[in-house]
């Protein structure tokens, strides 16, 4: 959001870069071979990074089936996986205890409708502190012989089902037969795709669902709007089984509620019957569909077929009927349009039924009891087709249905206003995510409880299992580069003071890195200078920070003039360029467990071991500073990377969870179209001072200007503190510095510039 301002059209100076580039006679950089890629590197760069993301998605899938063949034989293998994906879901809260009340208001309290054999009533259960599933309950006169748990699709109202409003006649049918034959039906509300409480009415309201508006803060603290309807349905389940122990439970869902019901199936065992319609099918597309079922490392471990086989030796029916069709968020007139693209996928009958085979392949003949999962397929596409629940209930115990439902009249019970409903759930799950925002805090202050300040030797043999941690858990960790640097250059400025050379390092088969390297004239024979990597921020480009010809308001030429000063300085191109383009390569990385700084770390990687191997480089004083995207890096990469020998962040520093959680303030990213910010679980794992920890010894500094729209000193000065109290308590209070100036969102380079003059050991 901060860095919107930075934006300028390029298009004209890339040209005249790319045709001066061609005019340069000189030779490269000495020990590399001439660079002759043209075009726009930053665009190349971010395509590979897409391919090879394809690739190992398509790996993934060929992984899984190499490990899970050995996990279905192993209960306890099994229940790991169970773990993993209730963890990754998000469904971690405990439930409170089980109870159902009946919503009404005096004098209206009884059913909305009812027949001679069963009565609905609009209910409501508890799920966590502050949070109610609601619906409707369909409750037959006598002992029911079954129960069953019905999800709609997240844009239905349950009213259609259960014959309050139009729509779904032929779900609602079936749902009525299951009920007049003694079923107990519990039809849940889901949270819908509409933007109507998307935000905050003295802030800013977005177009974002209510699902995404959800997802965003949840994900950040480890929360998802999936394992919220996962812990909704085992709500319900756990109400079912206080009134009737040891009775048979069915889930049925459609579309979105096809999706929560598989993944509630395969987490709750005591689900012995699963119908999942409109939803099943190849998952390697997951980055294409909306934001809200972005999963962190899913992949890695589950496709539907995985997910499907933990439900196993259970029934799961998988109805091919058509899913819903969502083309992307809401458009609605008058607000930002800054919600993630995504679309609901159509997957083939082929592709469903090549799905269900991988899921069946696990279970060869005879391994488990025939038939535990099968494709129920329809002629029409449509859901809820009658052999359907005529093969559920025979799963459930109930041998044959009735042909037709029994005839059922109104009765005056009070009937919920569905648009104040939704307003309940989606306020109800925002309040639950602050609640675990506040408490991240005391959560992060466990996880830390081993780090040791007795000294500075301990705090470093103490904190290398949290960069560990914090790399393979939050970042996701890619292996080491596996390619030499093949390093090419080519001369593209030349000043009194430097020569400017572009230079191109591979990383992996299609990842390389791109940078522009100055190098001071007249370094004498022998000596080995500090270097200064300076990192340019969103959609930015190396040359804001070290062209002699482009003079960026934000950056004031700080690489160059930086340069001038004798330092040897390197700024790389990072690949938050090209909007949804590297968008969406997050968004292919997050179910493979990575993120875009698992690639921007690996490109540092190789960019260290190559600046280290050059003879006028000193390998032991390579600093790092970056403005705004470039001060997320400064907190990320030294974090992990410990070739950086201190950092410098400016304009970024932040009370980083509450930034990306709180939907009161304007500067969350809750309100902007910044989707690909939000990191898994980091609200329980590293805050900016934690990130500074794992810094520390070496130096670390913040740059902060008044005016600076990323958050109010006060959030960056209370955060710092936390960091500033560290480095006095290990006797080191020299090696980091704040420095407020009073201007914007930029690089101010006074203070920041004498911090690395004294750690570089670099005279003024």
């Amino acid at each position: 959001m901060y860095d919107n301002f930075l934006k300028i059209p390029r298009t004209p100076f890339w040209l005249c870069l790319i045709l001066c580039g061609e005019l340069w006679a000189e030779a490269p950089l000495e020990k590399t071979t001439p660079l002759e890629m043209q075009g726009d590197l930053a665009a190349q760069m971010v395509s590979g990074l897409h391919r090879d993301l394809d690739r190992r998605t398509s790996d993934a899938r060929s992984e899984r089936k190499t490990h899970w063949s050995h996990i279905v034989s192993d209960e306890g293998a099994r229940e790991e996986k169970r773990s993993t994906l209730t963890t990754i879901l998000g469904a971690v809260d405990p439930r409170l205890p089980a109870s159902m009340e009946t919503l009404g208001r005096p004098g209206a309290t009884g059913p909305v409708a009812e027949s001679e054999h069963y009565a609905i009533f609009p209910v409501r259960w508890p799920v966590v502190p502050g949070v109610w599933g609601e619906g409707f309950l369909v409750e037959p006169h006598q002992a029911a012989l079954a129960s069953v748990v019905v999800l709609p699709d997240a844009d239905e109202l349950p009213e259609t089902i259960v014959g309050l409003g139009t729509g779904s006649p032929l779900r609602s049918e079936g749902v009525f037969r299951l009920a007049t034959a003694g079923c107990r039906i519990l039809i849940l509300s889901p949270l819908n795709r509409e933007d109507t409480w998307s935000g905050h009415p003295n802030v800013r309201m977005t177009n974002q669902p209510h699902r995404e508006f959800l997802y965003r803060g949840g994900y950040e603290m480890g929360r998802h709007p999936i394992g919220y309807e996962v812990l909704t349905v085992s709500s319900a389940i756990d109400w079912i089984e206080s009134k009737s122990p040891g009775q048979r439970v069915g889930l049925m869902g459609y579309g979105e509620g096809g999706l929560v019901a598989l993944h509630a199936a395969a987490i709750d065992t005591r689900v012995d019957a699963t119908v999942v319609s409109g939803y099943f099918g190849p998952r390697e597309g997951l980055w294409e569909e909306p934001i809200y079922r972005n999963v962190w490392s899913l992949l890695k471990d589950f496709g539907d077929a995985e997910v499907a086989a933990l439900i196993a030796p259970r029934t799961l029916l998988v109805e091919d009927a058509t899913p819903p069709t969502v083309s992307g968020p809401p458009l609605t007139a008058g607000r930002p349009h800054g919600a993630a693209p995504g679309v609901v996928p159509h997957p083939t009958p082929d592709a469903v039924q090549a799905e269900v085979a991988r899921a069946q392949a696990y279970y060869p003949a005879g391994d488990n009891p025939a038939g535990w999962l099968q494709l129920m397929e329809t002629n029409d596409k449509l859901p809820g087709q009658p052999e359907t629940f005529e093969t559920l209930a025979q799963h459930l115990g109930i041998s044959e249905l009735p042909t037709s439902p029994a005839t059922q009249t109104p009765a005056p019970g009070h009937r919920p206003d569905p648009a104040a409903r939704m307003e309940r759930q989606v306020k109800g799950w925002l309040a639950h995510t602050k609640h675990v925002m506040e408490e991240g805090q005391f959560v992060r202050k466990a996880l830390w409880e081993k780090a040791d300040a007795t000294s500075v030797d301990t705090w470093v043999q103490s904190t290398a299992w949290y960069r560990n941690d914090f790399h393979e858990t939050v970042i996701g960790k890619l292996p080491e580069p596996t390619m030499a640097p093949n390093a090419r250059s080519r001369q593209v400025y030349e000043t009194d003071a430097f020569i400017g050379y572009e230079v191109v390092l591979d990383v992996y088969a299609d990842v390389f890195a791109y940078g522009i390297l100055l190098v001071p004239k007249g370094i004498p024979e022998g000596e080995q200078r500090p270097v200064v990597v300076c990192q340019h921020g969103l959609e930015g480009r190396p040359q804001d920070v070290a062209d002699p010809n482009n003079v960026h308001k934000a950056y004031d030429q700080y690489g160059c003039r930086l340069a001038e000063e004798g330092f040897v300085v390197y700024a790389p191109q990072n690949p938050y360029i090209g909007k949804d383009h590297f968008r969406s390569a997050q968004r292919k990385a997050n179910p493979l467990g990575l993120s875009l700084f698992s690639y921007i770390i690996a490109q540092h990687d190789q960019t260290l071991d190559w600046l280290g191997s050059l003879p006028f480089v000193d390998p032991d004083r390579i600093a790092f500073y970056g403005l705004s995207y470039g001060g997320k890096t400064a907190m990320r990469v030294p974090a992990i990377l410990e070739g950086y020998c201190l950092s410098i962040c400016s304009g970024d520093y932040n009370e980083w969870i509450w930034k990306n959680v709180t939907t009161r303030q304007i500067y969350s990213y809750m309100f902007h179209g910044e989707y690909e910010m939000f990191e898994w679980n980091m609200g329980n794992t590293y805050n900016y001072a934690e990130m500074s920890w794992l810094i520390c010894p070496r130096p670390f500094m913040v740059e902060r200007g008044h005016k600076d729209g990323v958050a109010p000193d006060e959030w960056v000065a209370a955060e710092y503190a936390r960091v500033r109290r560290l480095y006095v308590e290990l006797g080191i209070p020299e090696r980091t510095e704040i420095e407020f100036f009073n201007g914007p969102h930029k690089i101010n380079g006074v203070g920041t510039f004498e911090f690395l003059r004294k750690h570089l050991n670099w005279p003024e």
